[in-house]
């Protein structure tokens, strides 16, 4: 019965069995059996249930100040199942940048960015900053009180930066202040272009690694006797669908134990006492409440170009004078990152 189906297929398709076997089935350094050295494959599958329950939620929002905010309350109170799934969308951004900052993290502490691997490292960091965006535009939508400052103070922010500042923030909020066009610009970025930008990030970074394969790593624990790859198919899928099912069964808890929530209608008269961004940005906010507007802005942009240029300042800094400094820069800027943001944390919002 299938058999003509599968010569006319043959046909057309002239890719066999073994041949598809073979250009898929890359030798896995054993490294990778365990989870937290194989991060990169969390992101990306919360970045799948990003996309899916972001179409859904799409049917109903509607982007536009008057009608945002009654459309997430819609899909929050009455449309089916759509407080659920509100709250796998939020718990999965959550979850995605955390686990793109560990994984950068990962990829730092094991000097995985390296020659030949430096493009690849600054397409980690795009992956990042693309992260962050889709977050704060996302946050954005929804058109609560919070979230109509949070955009507003963000765009300030942006103006800060000297000479492209004002174009930035034209840009962000579609005028000089928030508008009846800045939602839709902000849902634009949010479901279009972030996400195609970064699904061409994803295939190139894809694409770099199958070309160069993955950094290998051996511990003092292992047997030497053994193998050092694994096949990626069965072995490494198996491992990466039960990781998608793991994945899934805490998405769906926290959905439903910690739902999203809604709070106050945007009031653009009304500015509230307190502005509490998402705990990705708490360093951010803890920062420009250290420092001036323009110093901050101009501290933070240095560093994240200091970040994307780190494999050539540590290949500078090793040819001089061979050592790990690069761990312990590493070690005071994550601790400096974590004291930072409990502090904020720790402030009444």
């Amino acid at each position: 019965m299938f058999a003509p189906v599968g010569r006319w297929f043959a046909e057309r398709v002239p890719i066999g069995g073994q041949q598809l076997l073979e250009l898929t089935n890359e030798p896995v350094p054993n490294h990778l059996k365990r989870w937290w050295w194989c991060l990169g494959g969390t992101p990306a599958y919360l970045f799948v249930v990003q996309i899916l329950t972001g179409i859904l939620l799409a049917f109903y929002y509607e982007p536009a100040p008057q009608t945002a905010y009654d459309s997430v309350r819609y899909i929050t109170e009455e449309a089916s199942f759509g407080w659920f799934l509100r709250g796998l969308h939020k718990w999965a951004a959550t979850l995605m940048v955390a686990a793109v900052v560990l994984h950068q993290m990962r990829v730092y502490f094991t000097g995985a960015y390296r020659k030949p691997r430096e493009i690849n490292w600054m397409i980690g960091m795009c992956l990042l900053v693309c992260t962050l965006l889709v977050g704060f535009t996302g946050y954005s939508l929804v058109y609560e009180q919070l979230s109509f400052w949070g955009a507003t103070v963000g765009a300030n922010i942006a103006d800060n930066v000297p000479v492209l500042g004002p174009f930035a923030k034209r840009m962000l909020l579609a005028g000089d202040v928030y508008n009846d066009r800045t939602l839709s610009r902000f849902f634009i970025l949010h479901a279009a272009i972030l996400p195609v930008a970064m699904l061409v990030l994803i295939g190139l970074h894809l694409t770099l690694i199958r070309l160069q394969g993955v950094t290998e790593f051996q511990f003092a624990d292992e047997d030497r006797t053994k193998p050092r790859f694994f096949n990626f198919f069965p072995d490494h899928l198996l491992s990466e669908l039960t990781i998608g099912l793991v994945l899934m069964i805490v998405l769906s808890v926290l959905a439903t134990v910690l739902p999203a929530s809604m709070g106050p209608r945007a009031d653009p008269f009304t500015t509230p006492e307190v502005i509490k961004p998402e705990w990705f940005f708490y360093v951010a906010f803890r920062w420009l409440k250290l420092f001036s507007g323009t110093f901050a802005v101009l501290s933070m942009g240095l560093i994240v170009f200091l970040m994307f240029l780190w494999p050539f300042i540590d290949a500078r800094m090793r040819k001089h004078r061979p050592s790990e400094a690069s761990v312990w820069i590493g070690i005071v800027a994550t601790l400096t990152i974590i004291a930072l943001t409990v502090w904020e944390a720790a402030v009444a919002h």
